[in-house]
């Protein structure tokens, strides 16, 4: 089993994930008051900043990195 930080760590990630898509479905169909544009344009910019993020730490080069690192971490010298 996975330890709790890596199962919170993928909780927060499909959270996000779904929040953003969810973002954009919404302003496919609903139109957007003017007053709320510029709110509403920042809180896309750090979602898709999150989701960029997500995706580049799960497929990207920290993950590995972060894998090889707990492996090293377990992998206790024979006595």
């Amino acid at each position: 089993m996975k330890n709790w930080k890596e199962v919170f760590m993928m909780i927060l990630a499909i959270v996000t994930i779904i929040s953003t898509m969810a973002t954009i479905v919404l302003l496919t169909k609903y139109e957007v008051p003017s007053e709320n544009k510029d709110a509403l344009y920042m809180l896309i910019g750090a979602l898709v900043s999150s989701y960029t993020i997500i995706i580049s730490y799960f497929f990207g080069s920290s993950k590995g990195s972060a894998d090889k690192t707990d492996a090293l971490v377990n992998n206790k010298p024979k006595e």
